[in-house]
């Protein structure tokens, strides 16, 4: 018999790893050598949007990075090379599996390496400070802890692909209100306990190759100059050896970002490095050895990724291939969060079923701005159904629009770019996903040029689903032409509405024709833009959006006919939703509640058909005041792609929803932190280590579901638990059984509470986590390690941490309300 000795096996894997790493630095050390000072400084700068430029003197080739983190965009905004679209990361984290992170991750690797990306811009790693924040979806939760599991597994994932990762924003970016500017006061105690926390871990126990720093400022310096969180915290404490990237545009000051600890300003060539570094240090107002510190951190990034001559890459084998719809499929139903089924509503019972709500048709999978990417193909929730249910069970009826403006030219439309010069010479085109185009930098179609590009068409078909009015509008500044069917309906200037022209530029599109057209024939759409000469801002932008709407019925009328439908159904399954107006990176929110009348379509609804099921189409809360009128609540986040195949997994029973709320869901009035618009510059995080559930129990506030909640379709009891501590590690094992009469997931969450109440410290907090399966009858052990972290606070007296002895109980449970089983322990 053989006995493999794993300590053993660990300590040569980790010797093997130190003598490749020692090798790569030898090269490393060898390419800063064979550079002269413009040559460094330019590739500190980028050459581009997305990539650095290529140094053949020193064997290195561009390095190229693109924007995540549902999926793999690439260097182009375009759906020519279409992305696999996973679910938000609100919903990966929703399934607290730090093990489907890590595919996730790998999937992503293996999309970047088809892509020829070698640097993923993710994982966002903020916390949901408050409920408010407009880019919340694409953050994992409003816990630490729960955010630095998963975000640790999605970059083990996406590296074990030899592709690199920039944890992102560091730090405290946890709105969009001012943040290019805003100055956020946040107490010594709370930046690392919470906000720092989830980097602290993630640096710790995944290294990532990448930081990216955010534009906002922590207690007085911006943070693409912070020395003291990046030179002292980061990479002193921590040990951080990767590159530290600055957010787009978001480096100011030469000398300011090279002491700071900033490595790459992007994006290239305008930045504040480039020319201006090189000549920085000429004039000794910068010091060169700081520059090849920043050198050799993108080089030792070059050679992990396999872009350095001579160095041998960290991963040389990548991991098997993935299949991306399935992997897009299983995290979504794995995310779905069941917060009610009164009475076992779900699964769907046999009979009829009639869909509901416009985002039943018409899906939203992902959040609006830098995470938007374009699939091959998206499976709305009608699709899922249509092909899931018995032929004639289901039927379908809008309801009500969740729409309050024209939205982005889409469902219907095929269209293409087709740019110009002066003299209506083509240049070049490429197919247009919608109506939207937005090409930044270098994304232009090829032979065309910022130099010579003077006008672009947006032009194609649109097929009609419904007859009568249909509105066209445009979104954007400057001088449009749009015709449709034959007709100019506009030709003029779109101007700011007010003294700042980016109320235009982001705002509502501007309706100019009503057309009358008939289903299923379709029409020519032409919206050309000329584009105004080039300016000094180093971001070259064309973006303007084709904007339309379907014929507008009465809304009243509408909502009547989906409660007859409701009414002639045995079950009523209504799904609604917020829009890119809503959740979007680029300003936060102002309220919790659906928009348009989509509450008065639930209602209306459930009031013909007590069995009605709501599902939740969004990245973050909404207020849902119709909760306890319905049979069942079903949260589906942004499900990716693939979304209304899981929903059908789900809704039908051939699978469980596997989650749990990864944060706390309540009404704007009871959140306990809901300030997000700074006052003079500045934003005090006033409420110290109180957000999310801290706070809620803190202000002794009931929400309408609490952190950790979820249910499954079957039932468990937890039996006991045992803790046992042994060379300083506190591990609890916690037995349960599945009590109900189907097979099913279980998440058990360990809550760590001082026995003697402390006023500065929350009342518990999530210290561990694991999920366990079991067959009906069977039952189930789960094994969890808190760390020596949930024990400890900042002591700001000393700068350090501080473990703090005393009596904790530890409490077991199905979320921070619903606690089943306590155990005592003294450290």
């Amino acid at each position: 018999m053989t006995y493999i000795d794993f300590d053993e096996e660990a300590d040569v894997a980790e010797t093997t790893q130190a003598m490749q790493d020692a090798a790569r630095e030898v090269v490393v050390e060898t390419a800063l050598g064979a550079l002269d000072l413009d040559a460094k400084t330019r590739l500190l700068a980028g050459q581009d949007v997305w990539s650095l430029p290529a140094l053949p003197e020193a064997g290195l080739a561009s390095l190229v990075m693109s924007d995540g983190p549902i999926g793999v965009r690439g260097v182009h905004w375009s759906a020519d090379d279409p992305s696999v679209a996973l679910p938000s990361p609100t919903a990966l984290a929703a399934t607290w599996d730090p093990g489907l992170a890590h595919r996730a991750g790998v999937l992503l690797a293996q999309e970047a390496r088809r892509k020829g990306v070698h640097v993923l811009l993710a994982p966002t790693v903020n916390l949901h400070r408050s409920p408010l924040g407009g880019r919340h979806f694409e953050a994992y939760s409003e816990d630490p802890y729960l955010t630095g599991r998963i975000g640790t597994e999605y970059v083990r994932g996406v590296q074990s692909g030899g592709v690199g990762t920039t944890v992102k924003h560091f730090v405290a970016n946890d709105a969009e209100t001012d943040r290019l500017t805003v100055n956020n006061l946040v107490g010594e105690r709370a930046l690392r306990e919470l906000y720092l926390a989830p980097f602290e871990a993630i640096v710790e126990n995944a290294h990532p190759w990448g930081i990216m720093t955010a534009y906002n400022s922590v207690n007085g310096p911006t943070m693409t100059e912070h020395h003291h969180l990046v030179n002292e915290v980061l990479r002193g404490a921590w040990g951080f050896d990767g590159v530290n990237v600055s957010d787009w545009t978001a480096a100011r000051s030469t000398t300011g970002a090279l002491a700071g600890g900033l490595d790459i300003a992007m994006p290239g060539p305008g930045t504040v490095f480039g020319e201006a570094l090189a000549r920085a240090v000429r004039d000794g107002e910068a010091d060169e050895a700081l520059v090849d510190e920043a050198v050799r951190r993108v080089l030792r990034l070059a050679a992990r990724v396999g872009v350095l001559d001579g160095a041998e890459p960290v991963v040389t084998d990548p991991p098997d291939a993935v299949d991306g719809e399935a992997l897009a499929r299983e995290i979504a139903r794995r995310s779905f969060v069941l917060v009610r089924n009164d009475n076992g509503a779900l699964p769907l019972r046999p009979g009829r079923v009639a869909l509901i709500g416009a985002a039943a048709r018409d899906a939203r999978v992902l959040g609006g701005g830098s995470a938007t990417v374009f699939p091959a193909r998206v499976v709305s929730p009608l699709d899922g159904l249509t092909a899931a249910l018995p032929d004639g069970t289901l039927t379908y009826t809008l309801g009500a629009d969740p729409n309050t403006e024209l939205p982005v030219a889409d469902r219907g439309f095929e269209l293409r770019a087709v740019c110009r010069d002066a003299t209506g010479q083509v240049l070049g085109a490429r197919s247009a996903p919608s109506g939207h185009l937005q090409w930044t930098g270098s994304d232009l179609p090829e032979g065309v040029t910022h130099e010579n590009l003077h006008s672009v068409e947006l032009t194609g078909s649109f097929t009609p689903r419904e007859s009568g009015t249909h509105t066209f509008g445009i979104k954007g500044l400057g001088p449009f032409r749009l015709t449709v069917a034959g007709t100019t309906y506009y030709d003029g200037v779109q101007r700011p509405a007010g003294d700042d022209p980016f109320l235009t530029f982001f705002g509502p599109p501007v309706p100019h024709a009503g057309v009358e057209l008939t289903a299923g024939e379709p029409v020519e759409v032409s919206l050309t833009y000329t584009v105004p000469p080039a300016g000094d801002h180093p971001l070259r932008v064309i973006g303007f959006t084709l904007a339309h709407q379907d014929p507008q019925q009465d809304a009243d009328e509408r909502i009547a006919e989906a409660a007859e439908a409701a009414r002639a159904a045995d079950t009523a399954v209504v799904v609604v939703a917020t829009t890119d107006r809503v959740e979007s990176e680029g300003f936060d929110r102002t309220d919790l509640r659906l928009p348009g009348r989509q509450d008065d379509l639930v209602r209306a609804v459930a009031a013909a058909n007590p069995n009605t099921v709501v599902v939740v189409n969004s990245g973050s809360p909404v207020e849902l005041p119709w909760r306890d009128d319905v049979a069942a609540v079903l949260l589906s986040w942004f499900p990716g792609q693939e979304g209304g195949a899981a929903l059908a997994d789900v809704l039908t029973g051939a699978h469980e929803p596997g989650g749990r709320l990864p944060t706390t869901w309540g009404s704007l009035t009871d959140a306990p932190v809901t300030q997000v618009v700074p006052e003079n510059g500045e934003l005090p995080y006033a409420e110290g280590v109180f957000i999310g559930y801290r706070a809620w129990e803190k202000h002794g506030r009931s929400p309408a579901y609490p952190f950790g909640h979820g249910l499954g379709y079957t039932d468990w009891t937890y039996d006991s638990v045992e803790v046992a501590e042994a060379a300083g590690t506190t591990t609890a094992k916690v037995r349960l059984r599945n009590t109900g009469d189907r097979p099913g997931r279980e998440v058990v969450q360990l809550y760590l509470a001082p026995a003697d109440p402390d006023p500065t410290r929350p009342a518990r907090w999530l210290a561990g986590f694991a999920s366990v399966e079991a067959a009906p009858g069977d039952g189930a052990e789960a094994t969890v390690e808190l760390p020596r972290r949930a024990f400890e606070i900042w002591d700001e007296a000393t700068g350090s941490w501080s473990f703090v002895k005393g009596s904790y109980e530890i409490q077991v449970g199905r979320s921070i309300t619903d606690r089943r089983i306590t155990a005592t322990i003294n450290v």
